[in-house]
């Protein structure tokens, strides 16, 4: 496997198409994975019903640009994804494929649009697995030819960094993703997401680095400009480098930790374009990050004290019951009509708070971490 990694200036996505084909240039071009009538499904990052401008999802002009690039290299363009729940008993991902942009630019270029959660999953072994021997896996995503990649570039606050390979956690359904949340360790999370990503087989990530999000994200940080676009023909090996770029230890993430592990990507990837240095943008560290700086053993023995926990602010909650719906644990109950988090079943996987459509789900520190998160700064 190829695991050069190229990182590649863009100020504006006026210019991404010019970007994208440069840093796709610099490691190989579309050839070496596309032949004429190859079948392509673009997988961008479409979490939940969010405009381009929020950076939430993958811009619609990186989408754009790689149907126009897969189609000039001879193959036949889908693009699909499966967004998180937002209201009980909806199907989202339609809304957040069109409030996106993204659902514009399939309709611009005529190319199919494809619903994970409306258009099927097919059951399948895992060899090697960790955490799931069995997953069912997006039919389009199988069915595909050549899947590519088109994250965003975020901090998260489960696992850091969300990149190339958590990407695909948008391929599985939603009761698998709850199952994953709820082994309760980011350890064996990273594991869940590098057992579906090793069925998976991308042939190709190309990020979305142009306006990223920093401090909590995947849906609550800021957007931050960091200019460039990435690419890459092994996903773990650009999710090596772009956390790095952004100021993250790369092996203190999660998925990354446990891709290294399994054989896949690489600690050092060739980088080659802009020099790494000259690229790096520090991006704000997520609040409910900082336990994975804390040694495990020392988690252990001081879980309460050094909590990083959610609330509900219940002057923005709607009622909307979301984070109920999005609870692994089940620690989410209605008391006196309003909604709170039980904290003895809590498991701070943080779901609820990345998937709240309010933002109403905020963290609350302990003395002792906010004592530990004022001395790290």
């Amino acid at each position: 496997m190829n695991t050069r990694v190229s990182v590649v200036e863009c100020q504006d996505y006026s210019s991404a198409k010019e970007s994208i084909n440069e840093a796709l240039n610099l490691i190989g071009g579309l050839e070496k994975i596309i032949v004429p009538g190859s079948r392509v499904l673009l997988k961008p990052n479409v979490l939940s019903i969010r405009p381009p401008e929020d950076a939430v999802t993958t811009h619609p002009a990186i989408v754009s640009a790689m149907c126009e690039l897969v189609s000039e290299a001879g193959g036949i363009p889908v693009v699909g994804d499966g967004s998180g729940i937002v209201k009980p008993g909806s199907t989202t991902t339609s809304q957040a494929l069109k409030v996106s942009g993204i659902e514009g630019v399939a309709f611009d270029h005529g190319v199919e649009l494809i619903n994970f959660e409306t258009s099927g999953f097919i059951e399948i072994d895992v060899p090697n697995a960790s955490q799931f021997s069995h997953l069912y896996i997006s039919k389009a995503v199988l069915e595909a030819d050549v899947v590519i990649s088109l994250p965003k570039l975020k901090t998260h606050e489960l696992t850091l960094y969300t990149g190339a390979v958590k990407n695909f956690f948008g391929a599985v359904p939603q009761k698998t993703r709850k199952q994953a949340h709820f082994l309760e360790d980011r350890r064996l999370f990273g594991e869940a997401i590098v057992d579906i990503y090793s069925v998976v087989k991308p042939q190709l990530a190309v990020m979305d680095g142009v306006v990223g999000m920093e401090g909590n994200g995947p849906s609550n940080g800021t957007p931050i400009f960091a200019g460039v676009i990435m690419a890459s023909y092994d996903c773990v090996s650009l999710d090596i480098v772009a956390s790095e770029l952004i100021g993250v230890d790369p092996l203190k993430v999660p998925t990354n930790i446990a891709a290294i592990k399994r054989g896949f990507g690489t600690e050092h990837p060739e980088i080659v374009g802009i020099p790494l240095e000259k690229a790096k943008v520090r991006f704000k560290s997520p609040e409910g990050g900082i336990t994975a700086y804390i040694p495990a053993f020392l988690m252990r023995i001081l879980r309460k004290q050094l909590a990083v926990r959610p609330i509900i602010n219940t002057s923005k909650c709607e009622l909307c019951r979301a984070c109920v719906s999005n609870c692994s644990a089940h620690a989410i109950e209605k008391i006196d009509s309003v909604l709170k988090i039980n904290e003895e079943k809590c498991i701070h996987c943080y779901c609820c708070r990345e998937l709240c459509p309010n933002d109403a789900v905020e963290i609350k520190k302990s003395l002792l971490m906010k004592l530990v998160t004022r001395s790290k700064s």
